[in-house]
């Protein structure tokens, strides 16, 4: 078997030196078209593939990837619009530096302690998640690992990109109190990652470590004070169709006038249970989400919603990783939102 073909051997194949050659192959403008040109077909005469990417990440003291930990299983991601806009607005910022994207998702899919500590990582973004007592991230930490995270946790010397979920949350609450509503209730997303789906007690509140999940509720709170809360298992359209469900399919006198979900897939669900069970919205029952998502499935139906910049939250977490990478200190960023006022709220029924 003959050696396999090293950089060496196709400089000397090219007539040029071993560094001409690697700048050659890194697209240095340094290396004029023929010389380039030259020692690709070399390197293509040989069989060679190029410089190992593991060496070079060595030299540079860099992996040219960046993690990005989704707070539950891919599946659920992926079916998620707005996950999906947020990690294209990473990727276009990432991309535009050279640097590849790599997915951690949650729950049971997430790598162990032992392999996150052994993953070459130039930074990594918290992307849709951000438990406040994450291990992930008290390893990253130690590592030295640049962290940026999206709407928490907040930790000192961690790169917070934020919405003002709070005062988004009181904004669309002070909506359908205008409205004339008080009878709400809330359809919360996870306030852990552990498969519990019901109504949210005191204990259970007491351990809603996602700053989002805390942060709308306490926007509905500003305005109703305390509300009913179920929460669901995942971020997902059909458990906002079980709690829906649960919260509409009861006599007319104890039904929420208004459901107010923290999500737009959530909301959906909740929009998709009020249809089977002949709830006429917004007359018998307003629905309102949290997001602002593209969700064409609901036809001319337009969910009133807080909006909130979720490719340029991307962006933005995208940005201040490469910088934190380059040695700079990028500040927190608070985005802002708005309220959208759709169909699918209107005054209680009578």
């Amino acid at each position: 078997m003959s050696a396999r073909p090293t950089l060496a051997t196709v400089a000397a194949r090219a007539g040029v030196s071993p560094s001409t050659a690697s700048l050659a192959f890194s697209g240095s403008p340094r290396v004029a078209a023929p010389t380039r040109e030259r020692v690709l077909t070399a390197a293509a005469e040989l069989g060679y593939a190029g410089p190992d990417p593991i060496a070079a990440s060595l030299r540079r003291g860099r992996s040219g990837v960046v993690g990005a930990f989704v707070g539950e299983r891919l599946l659920y991601a992926f079916r998620d619009p707005v996950a999906v806009q947020l990690l294209d607005g990473i990727t276009e910022v990432l991309g535009a530096h050279d640097v590849g994207l790599l997915l951690l998702a949650g729950d049971t899919g997430r790598p162990s302690t032992a392999q996150i500590a052994r993953i070459p990582l130039d930074a990594a973004i918290f992307a849709t998640c951000g438990l406040e007592d994450d291990p992930a991230l008290d390893l990253l930490r130690t590592r030295g690992v640049p962290i940026v995270v999206v709407e928490g946790p907040d930790v000192d010397g961690v790169v917070l990109v934020d919405i003002d979920d709070r005062s988004g949350t009181a904004g669309l609450a002070r909506h359908l109190h205008g409205l004339g509503h008080r009878r709400v209730e809330v359809v919360a997303m996870p306030l852990r990652l552990d498969g519990r789906r019901g109504p949210v007690d005191g204990a259970r509140r007491a351990r809603a470590h996602y700053r989002d999940v805390r942060h709308r509720l306490e926007g509905v709170e500003d305005v109703f004070g305390a509300v009913p809360v179920w929460e669901t298992a995942s971020n997902a359209v059909d458990e906002g169709v079980h709690a829906g469900r649960v919260l509409l399919d009861v006599p007319a006198a104890r039904r929420p006038t208004a459901v107010i979900a923290q999500s737009d897939v959530l909301a959906a669900g909740v929009l998709q249970a009020a249809a089977e069970l002949g709830l006429d919205v917004p007359g018998e029952v307003s629905v309102a989400g949290f997001d602002g998502a593209d969700l064409p499935w609901l036809g001319p139906t337009r969910l009133t919603t807080v909006v909130q910049p979720t490719d340029e939250k991307g962006r933005r977490a995208a940005q201040a990783a490469m910088d934190l990478v380059d040695g700079l200190h990028p500040e927190d960023s608070l985005l802002p939102v708005a309220l959208r006022i759709g169909t699918t709220t209107g005054p209680p029924p009578p």
